[in-house]
């Protein structure tokens, strides 16, 4: 590991929150932001489309953080996205919104990958893995802080949770004075390339892993901001603190993580995390109790727990010098691309709870996949 202060590693998980950030923070007021700016599309859309925008802008990304380095991207990353992040209170047109919130998605990839790059440069075996533990449970506690915030800002005034984006131009000045301009790269190790085909086929396993994880996860992010207040009565604060206690159970499983995986593997961990996800979805679908509200947030948070963070270690582990920027670019248009996919859940049915037991299902079906391609990518290696 590069010696770096604690300031610069408070920096890196303080960046790395503004990844979560990008949709969620305006989630508790939804309802009230769709009515002052008269939205016409889906409200979901609001949340999720600048997940559409990583997607898109993955793949450029990609190739620039090769030419421009992690510490230049992520300085271009944090600029637009303080920016565009603020000008959605003030943009009354619907066009005008989509094209915003799609933009804030670029500079959100940028930032993404760049700060996972650092993690990446900075850090090597199972410091690593700790850092990686650390930028998760980061970015879920500022989901927690946010989600809260932003709960509590939008009950004040609808536009007052988009001033919440402010930090990322924070964060620049911070950037600036903690972190190196250029990362000396680690030594290549022979143990993290086996053969070529084994990594592609392992980078496909991942990438797929972490987009159906994210589109479980986020199924919950797009419906309870109008499920809560339609059925439980829940109101903007009362939802973001809900949603927050969601994330702050992801904080007490990712830390947990590790131990899980030296026990029993991270392919069965990421499995297990799809199960725990059937069971928050299960109980959510079931539920008429404000007790099993809270059981389900705890399994869906565990789920999350077992499964974004591994996936993220994973994809780290698996890449080399040459690849390592085209695949975190990809594993962020696999988290991202779950996030923009929950939006369609919706179509589904009009009925949550059919949603939610729909997502169960799923759940299951994906546990029983990966735990089956995770145990013949395991074979192959031993081969």
């Amino acid at each position: 590991m590069n010696k770096i202060s604690n300031f610069a590693v408070f920096t890196i998980l303080l960046v790395s929150s503004l990844t979560i950030m990008v949709g969620t923070v305006i989630a508790p007021s939804l309802s009230g932001i769709v009515k002052h700016t008269d939205f016409s599309l889906s409200p979901s859309w609001l949340i999720t489309l600048p997940s559409l925008g990583v997607v898109v802008f993955a793949p450029i990304i990609g190739r620039l953080i090769n030419k421009l380095g992690n510490f230049k991207l992520l300085c271009l990353g944090l600029v637009p996205y303080g920016i565009l992040g603020i000008l959605g209170a003030y943009i009354t047109n619907d066009y005008l919104l989509i094209i915003d919130r799609f933009l804030l998605g670029g500079a959100t990839v940028a930032v993404q990958v760049s700060i996972t790059g650092f993690i990446a440069d900075l850090f090597t075996g199972e410091k690593r893995m700790k850092m990686v533990t650390w930028q998760v449970m980061s970015i879920e506690f500022g989901g927690v802080l946010f989600l809260a915030v932003g709960g509590i800002l939008g009950q004040m005034h609808w536009q007052y949770p988009f001033f919440i984006y402010l930090v990322a131009l924070v964060c620049v000045l911070f950037v600036t004075l903690t972190l190196p301009k250029k990362t000396p790269k680690p030594e290549e190790k022979a143990e993290e390339i086996t053969t070529a085909k084994t990594s592609q086929f392992k980078v496909k396993i991942i990438f797929s892993a972490a987009l159906l994880a994210m589109m479980l996860f986020f199924v919950g992010f797009v419906t309870l901001p109008l499920y809560l207040p339609e059925s439980f009565d829940f109101t903007e604060s009362k939802t973001g603190f809900y949603m927050a206690f969601i994330s702050l159970m992801t904080i007490v499983t990712a830390s947990q993580m590790p131990k899980l995986v030296k026990r029993i593997g991270d392919g069965k961990t990421v499995a297990l995390g799809f199960i725990f996800f059937m069971l928050g979805y299960v109980v959510l679908a079931a539920t008429s109790s404000f007790l099993l509200l809270i059981v389900a947030a705890i399994f869906i948070g565990i789920g999350f727990g077992f499964t974004i963070p591994l996936l993220t270690h994973m994809m780290i582990e698996v890449s080399n010098l040459q690849n390592q920027g085209k695949n975190l670019s990809l594993l962020s248009m696999g988290i991202f691309g779950g996030q923009f996919l929950s939006t369609f859940i919706e179509y589904i049915s009009d009925n949550y709870q059919a949603v939610y037991g729909i997502s169960a299902g799923f759940a299951l079906i994906i546990s029983g996949v990966i735990y089956y391609l995770f145990q013949k990518l395991t074979k192959s290696e031993v081969a």
